[in-house]
């Protein structure tokens, strides 16, 4: 048996592509909805800073965020085509499928957009928890894990940002961090996550414990 029997997946940053989208979007966005816009040198900075700092430092209205986000969720459908998969994805995805682990998905996008930029990696999730949500991951989590029906010691959740590894912790379960994404390494291994994975392959050595030689 692999160590975890349920893996939790964080859509952007960890198994599509779409810093690149965000970074040609974001300004459109901020003019839309009155916050300050982000300048090239600005970037890094924010990839260093939680959710919360990135809102206060951009000024966003907070009362706005459900409409920024459902106008976030209507671009990424326009620009589904431009946002791929990162490489490797359906590949490790398989992997864990074939070693008896169950996936899931939870993210703040719609389950029409996810399963668009999944394309055929999306039948090879059993779980979807997406849009918004007033409680945040913690509850996400929780309700996928309840579906699964996996104690929370077998369960895995796997993002790119500083929140991913935050709900995990609120919830009791391990958190992987990827070094591909949205947040910097440094911002994620200041959180000590469980694990970090720098390349898509290690995902699988450590969640189904495969040795690199075998």
């Amino acid at each position: 048996m692999p160590p975890y029997t349920l893996a939790i997946f964080d859509l952007d940053g960890t198994l599509v592509d779409s810093f690149p989208w965000f970074l040609r979007t974001i300004n459109d966005v901020a003019d839309r909805f009155g916050f300050r816009r982000v300048a090239d040198e600005d970037v890094e900075g924010l990839r260093h800073a939680s959710t919360r700092e990135i809102l206060s430092r951009l000024e966003v209205p907070l009362w706005k965020l459900p409409a920024i986000a459902r106008h976030a969720r209507r671009l990424k459908a326009e620009a589904a085509s431009e946002i791929p998969l990162f490489a490797g994805v359906e590949a490790m995805l398989r992997t864990l499928i074939e070693s008896g682990v169950q996936l899931a998905l939870v993210t703040s996008d719609s389950e029409a957009n996810a399963r668009e930029k999944l394309g055929d990696a999306a039948a090879l999730f059993a779980h979807f928890d997406c849009s918004a949500s007033l409680f945040g991951k913690p509850a996400k989590f929780r309700r996928v894990i309840r579906r699964a029906g996996v104690e929370p010691g077998k369960v895995i959740a796997i993002g790119d940002e500083v929140r991913d590894i935050e709900a995990a912790r609120a919830v009791g379960i391990a958190c992987g961090a990827v070094c591909w994404g949205y947040a910097a390494p440094a911002a994620l291994r200041a959180l000590a996550p469980d694990h970090m994975f720098a390349q898509m392959e290690e995902i699988a050595e450590v969640v189904c414990r495969i040795s690199q030689s075998a």
